[in-house]
């Protein structure tokens, strides 16, 4: 215990701490809206449950993957090496190879299955089938269990990208479990409320969708090593959103606006 306090003897600890808190709740947001779409679907009643485990399994993966922190990096590692070397070109043999390592597999399947499932989604929320419109006294979308593996799956994503972001900030162990803790206690505190919200919006769940099929093309692309900027993506997401609440606030007073210009036109008549 006195080891582990001691990582937090200096100013540069607390401020890699609060950094790799912010960063981590910041690569949270994305877990967190994939759990609150899909917790949606179920029965009411099944939705809090849904999202504490949901949750609860993310802190134990990252927890898990922490533990084994040195198979993580290695996940790093080149396991398939791809080379395709092309005709003899005007500096001699154009060679193009193309390095998998198990992160890039993982992020390349994670981000195919979200790309799938943000664009099932979207497609019944366009087209909806009778038994997915309705749930109160209607057949509910998806089953408890199919809902927990498609989160448990997901977590795996997005609990390899968390952690070794971590890797990345701080060679503190200690600093690592208390920022995962803290990322993952702000995501539980958050997802009622947030999928509450994402329930009340139909126009909010699209572009959540929008958010979740964004990634997901992000994810695969950093699995064929394309990096693109993180700050870039939460820019674009953030500009969403705000534009999204001033949609919300004009539709909240649209109905008002125009009943007393109707009035108005009325009384002049």
């Amino acid at each position: 215990m006195a080891d582990f306090l001691s990582v937090f003897a200096t100013p540069e600890a607390w401020a890699a701490l609060a950094t790799l808190i912010v960063l981590e709740i910041v690569l949270g947001i994305d877990n967190l809206v994939f759990i609150s779409i899909l917790t949606n679907k179920l029965p009411e009643k099944q939705r809090p449950a849904a999202r504490r485990i949901g949750i609860g399994l993310a802190l134990v993966l990252r927890l898990v993957l922490l533990a084994g922190i040195a198979w993580i990096v290695g996940l790093t590692a080149p396991v398939i090496d791809l080379g395709i070397s092309g005709p003899p070109g005007e500096h001699g043999e154009v060679t193009f190879e193309t390095a998998f390592s198990w992160r890039d597999i993982i992020l390349i399947a994670g981000g195919l299955f979200l790309v799938w499932k943000a664009t099932t989604e979207i497609h019944h929320n366009i087209d909806p089938e009778p038994s997915e419109t309705v749930f109160s006294g209607g057949k509910a979308g998806l089953g408890f269990t199919s809902a927990i593996v498609q989160i448990i799956l997901l977590d795996m994503v997005f609990s390899i990208d968390s952690i070794l972001t971590a890797v990345g900030m701080t060679d503190h162990l200690p600093i690592m479990v208390v920022a995962v803790v803290v990322a993952v206690l702000v995501m539980l505190l958050s997802a009622g409320p947030l999928a509450r919200f994402i329930n009340a919006n139909p126009t909010v769940v699209m572009l959540a969708l929008a958010f979740l099929l964004m990634i997901g093309m992000v994810l695969i692309a950093d699995g064929f090593g394309v990096h693109v900027p993180k700050g870039y993506i939460y820019a674009a997401m953030a500009f969403s959103v705000f534009v999204e609440v001033l949609n919300l606030i004009a539709r909240k007073k649209r109905p008002a606006g125009e009943a007393h210009a109707t009035g108005h036109g009325a009384d002049q008549g």
